[in-house]
């Protein structure tokens, strides 16, 4: 599989492209020049001609393509399968030690709010007495972007989402001056605005010390 993702990629390199997807996303690590409608394509097409055999194998292939990427686009892959319908019946708690790897090793947003949203957001619905604590808990966490994972861990939750572990997160991280931290509690608190637009606008009210970026950040496109 990794051969085939490797040889996918290179088949649908865009050469002309890759310098500005770079340059926009400030990359040390260059890019192919793959949309992402055709990766995610073939992410789909390999997962489902050559299946895999049991959980280790995903989780092994999953690594081997972060780790050994030499291009961005396959760290993007690596991702992509972690969400496959076809591992949908293995996601459980015991993958936020991945997702934090996953977390911390990218170290960008266009890696950590595709992690952080899309996968560990499910876990925490599904499994909210497990994983909460450990969203608390790395909401004061040294590292940034793992602050940033927990702050946004509830963007696709809708009614769903806890507003006492939301108001934990953000609170962590109020007197945070970085920029991608200040930007997370605006959006986080944007997208439940969508929600619960009386809750959010009380929050903001008791809460003075929020950052002009993230007050501005919740009234962008409400």
């Amino acid at each position: 599989m990794v051969t085939a993702v490797r040889d996918g990629l290179a088949a649908l390199a865009d050469p002309p492209s890759a310098p500005a997807m770079r340059r926009y996303l400030k990359s040390d690590m260059p890019f192919r020049g793959v949309r992402t409608p055709q990766r995610r394509g073939l992410a789909r097409r390999i997962t489902r001609e050559l299946p895999f055999r049991d959980r280790n194998t995903w989780l092994q292939t999953v690594l081997r393509l972060r780790d050994d990427a030499t291009y961005r686009e396959k760290r993007y892959v690596a991702i992509d399968l972690t969400g496959h319908r076809a591992v949908a019946h293995w996601q459980a708690p015991n993958l936020l030690p991945l997702y934090e790897h996953l977390i911390v090793t990218g170290a960008r947003w266009d890696f950590v709010d595709e992690i952080a949203i899309n996968r560990i957001g499910p876990l925490l619905r599904q499994h909210f007495a497990t994983v909460a604590p450990v969203l608390r808990h790395r909401a004061h966490a040294p590292d940034p972007w793992k602050r940033r994972a927990a702050l946004l861990s509830q963007n696709a939750s809708g009614a769903a989402t806890d507003t006492a572990l939301l108001t934990d997160c953000i609170e962590a991280n109020l007197d945070e001056p970085g920029f991608f931290l200040r930007k997370a509690i605006g959006w986080a608190l944007r997208q439940y605005a969508r929600t619960d637009t009386r809750w959010v606008d009380g929050f903001v009210a008791d809460h003075p010390g929020l950052s002009p970026l993230s007050r501005k950040e919740v009234l962008r496109r409400r």
